[in-house]
């Protein structure tokens, strides 16, 4: 009997699922999100810091600037202290470059601040990128990136920390084997503890199997969405930069406002 079109697409799904590692950001999307335990743990070997206590867990969360421009953090964790961590997986080099680590601890320091409260009252905050590759090319299991006075090379205390984790660390110690759990599509071949145990479940328990495809599905449902709104977008600064269509007009079109119209379009 022939598939359905659904049918064959869950069956690809399926396939998906076992080809999957903590390194793709999909598996460690859902794996992650409001798991306390497995960001705890993985927080306490990077930053070797073993009494970290993770408060708050979330992925996928959005945080806009100012002037609208937003950044979606893979996952946001807070301590117990009220650090924050933005962890980021990154298998294209070019996601993982300096300009975006800026960026994203700026909006995590933005996010830090409750409104009335003066600066002084921000927490450190962490931006944290595991890349598949070696990105910055100097063969070292951890990058930490600090700013530092030019004059005599002290470290500048203002709290904003920036980490690159290498990917293709192979060493013999709890970076090395965090690293092999990362890039690891079976869990019977991963360490003990609760990376495992997440990732067993999603691979192969029925609820976990389930939650995974359905996530897959609204990923693909989201993308499809996202092409037709940058489509849409595309085609109403092209009509307005030649005149054939008044910039009001092409705001209503995508439902927001002359000001937000002409941020999105870059006017």
């Amino acid at each position: 009997m022939e598939l359905t079109e659904k049918e064959l697409e869950h069956q690809k799904d399926l396939e998906r699922i076992k080809r999957l590692r903590l390194m793709d950001d999909e598996m460690m999307k859902f794996c992650f999100d409001g798991n306390i335990p497995a960001v705890e743990f993985t927080l306490r070997i990077i930053l070797v810091h073993p009494d970290l206590i993770v408060k708050s867990v979330v992925s996928e969360e959005e945080v806009s600037n100012l002037y609208g421009r937003s950044v979606r953090f893979d996952v946001h964790a807070v301590d117990s202290t009220g650090r924050e961590y933005d962890i980021e997986i990154q298998r294209a080099d070019k996601g993982a470059g300096a300009k975006r680590a800026r960026f994203n601890s700026a909006l995590l320091d933005l996010h830090g601040l409750r409104p009335g409260q003066d600066h002084e009252a921000l927490r450190d905050s962490y931006v944290i990128f595991i890349t598949e590759n070696d990105v910055l090319g100097k063969g070292y299991p951890v990058y930490h990136i600090e700013r530092t006075i030019q004059e005599d090379g002290d470290t500048f205390q203002d709290g904003s920390h920036i980490i690159y984790v290498n990917g293709e660390y192979e060493g013999e110690d709890p970076i090395g084997a965090l690293m092999s759990d990362f890039r690891q599509s079976d869990p019977k071949k991963m360490h003990e503890g609760p990376l495992k145990e997440i990732v067993d479940y999603t691979k192969n328990t029925e609820k976990g199997v389930s939650s995974m495809c359905r996530e897959l599905e609204e990923m693909r449902k989201e993308a499809i969405e996202k092409g037709r709104e940058e489509g849409a977008l595309a085609m109403l600064k092209s009509l307005v930069k030649r005149g054939a269509l008044p910039i009001a007009d092409a705001a209503k079109e995508l439902g927001v406002n002359e000001e937000t119209f002409r941020k999105m379009a870059m006017l």
